[in-house]
């Protein structure tokens, strides 16, 4: 931090779940996955990586609410919380299971969610978004731009490079009908403004939602997508139109 700023950077990380599986699935065990002892000591390995007394925000990077009444995890999350290592608590929500997290915050131990929220991926604004304003929990919308589709580069014939991710996620049938559903957005793209624009300020635009996580490789993308921190809304009509562009998806193989 600059010398003399009045500007503080605030530091959010994750634990990553101790079998190394994501995303967590329902018969996963607690035990397995963040035992006390192992959030405890990922919590001090933070502290130590980034150099700070305290983390803003600690991140457990997969979540199964049946864990929610499980005192293991809460034990350890008062522990870190009373030392005053960790200032505020997250989970990140598994893709298209924006419910498998409220009896979770429910506990009141929970500062933040992260969350798969987009045009296509709507479905939080049904029960997770707002039990979030009820209990005064931060919501961090992911995956803006739905691994790529809203970008609105991908075709039905694109490839990936051998070992990424996408390749993966992208099968025949998840990509064709992504296509399709970009394709049938593309006429409600006011003029003027790309679908990327459009995809982050319909999250944005969402006052239930405190900011969004675009991934951003290439310093262009990094301007472009600041840009739109404006404060400029959506209009009424276009809002609208993007309620009919809600996608509901159910977990697969593929999508995990």
């Amino acid at each position: 931090m600059e010398k003399g700023s009045d500007k503080k950077l605030y530091a959010a990380t994750k634990i990553p779940p101790k079998n190394r599986q994501w995303p967590s699935q329902s018969g996963f065990k607690l035990d397995d996955v963040f035992p006390a002892d192992y959030i405890v000591e990922y919590a001090e390995k933070s502290l130590k990586n980034l150099g700070t007394e305290q983390i803003d925000l600690l991140q457990f990077h997969v979540w199964e609410d049946s864990w929610a009444q499980q005192d293991e995890w809460k034990e350890a999350v008062q522990q870190l919380s009373q030392a005053g290592k960790v200032a505020s608590w997250g989970i990140s929500v598994n893709r298209w299971e924006p419910n498998n997290s409220l009896e979770t915050i429910k506990t009141g131990l929970i500062d933040c969610v992260q969350v798969i929220y987009n045009i296509f991926d709507q479905a939080p604004e049904d029960r997770l978004f707002p039990l979030c304003k009820e209990m005064d929990v931060a919501v961090i919308a992911r995956v803006p731009f739905d691994e790529g589709t809203l970008t609105g580069l991908l075709t039905k014939e694109t490839t990936f490079p051998e070992g990424d991710w996408r390749g993966t996620y992208f099968v025949p049938e998840n990509l064709n009908s992504s296509v399709d559903h970009a394709e049938a957005l593309r006429k409600d793209i006011p003029v003027g403004m790309t679908m990327p624009e459009l995809a982050l300020r319909f999250i944005l635009n969402n006052p239930d939602v405190h900011t969004t996580i675009p991934g951003m490789r290439k310093l262009p993308h990094v301007k472009s997508n600041v840009a739109v921190s404006d404060g400029v809304g959506l209009s009424r009509e276009l809002s609208e139109k993007m309620k009919q562009h809600r996608w509901d998806r159910e977990p697969t193989q593929w999508s995990q």
